[in-house]
């Protein structure tokens, strides 16, 4: 699981504050993002950017969990063809309301769901609105059928493996999921976690504020940055919508921390900054 790996990493750099930034369930493979020490502070902003993965759905066959991992409550016959798959999958494109399955982590009156699911009961599942950016069929060889997304984040693909089946009337769950890249880090930047060791694993530690290269970026004099460190705002000299979120560089190319824009003014909302004393 993603907490086994967390624990792994914990003891190979000897640090407590350890964490990751999106769950991966068991069956799947592929990129998982791992905070160490203060940047564990930044899980936040890679936890909300895209995800794109690669996934096997077996189709005739629904699952009580959605995937191979469960039991098969029903088998049909597939009389499906790949337009039709593709025009079933339209419907998953875009802005849609799922539901989380079952057996999930999500909580429901402060217990799992997955909980209440192993104890017999049959909860009212929480419908959310996620997106799915792209969704392509890579091969269709029935049953089973290999497509590429990049959903929001909080997707579940099991679900979306689930519900296409339910749509093409034979039933279908997810078999295969491999995590291909979240935000702009992907596999390239991958290192397997047989191979780190507590020898080699600083060689493999990007600096922390890779976490938030996504957000726009701001310099501000040094002097400027101490305010920011002690918490004061200070002037901007561009017009920000209010509540953007900005990383912050003091003139000497110094990760100051992260920043929002209020009224004319730069307010420091995470500061990793150390002025020279």
């Amino acid at each position: 699981t993603s907490h086994d790996v967390v624990d792994k990493v914990r003891w190979l750099v000897d640090m407590r504050r350890v964490g990751h930034s999106g769950t991966l369930d068991p069956l799947a493979t592929g990129v998982l993002l791992i905070c160490v020490g203060r940047a564990t502070r930044l899980v936040e902003y890679l936890v909300s950017q895209r995800k794109r993965y690669k996934a096997t759905v077996r189709l005739g066959q629904a699952t009580d969990t959605f995937d191979a991992e469960g039991q098969i409550v029903s088998e049909r016959s597939i009389t499906a063809t790949r337009d039709e798959i593709n025009n079933a999958l339209d419907g998953f494109r875009g802005e849609i309301a799922q539901k989380a399955p079952r057996y999930s982590a999500i909580k429901v009156d402060g217990e799992p769901l997955y909980k209440r699911a192993r104890r017999g009961e049959i909860p009212e599942r929480p419908e959310r609105q996620v997106t799915v950016y792209e969704l392509e069929i890579l091969e269709w060889d029935s049953p089973l059928l290999r497509i590429d997304l990049t959903c929001s984040s909080g997707t579940y693909v099991r679900s979306i493996a689930h519900d296409l089946g339910q749509v093409l009337g034979c039933g279908g769950h997810l078999s295969q999921l491999r995590r291909m890249s979240i935000g702009d880090f992907s596999q390239g930047d991958a290192v397997s976690l047989d191979t780190l060791n507590r020898e080699n694993w600083p060689d493999h530690m990007m600096p922390k504020e890779v976490a938030v290269r996504h957000l726009p970026r701001v310099d501000v004099p040094v002097e400027q940055a101490i305010k920011l460190y002690h918490g004061q705002p200070v002037p901007s000299p561009i017009e920000w919508k209010d509540g953007e979120l900005l990383r912050v560089y003091d003139d000497q190319n110094r990760f100051v921390g992260i920043a929002t824009f209020d009224a004319g003014q730069y307010q420091a909302k995470k500061i990793f900054y150390q002025p020279d004393m």
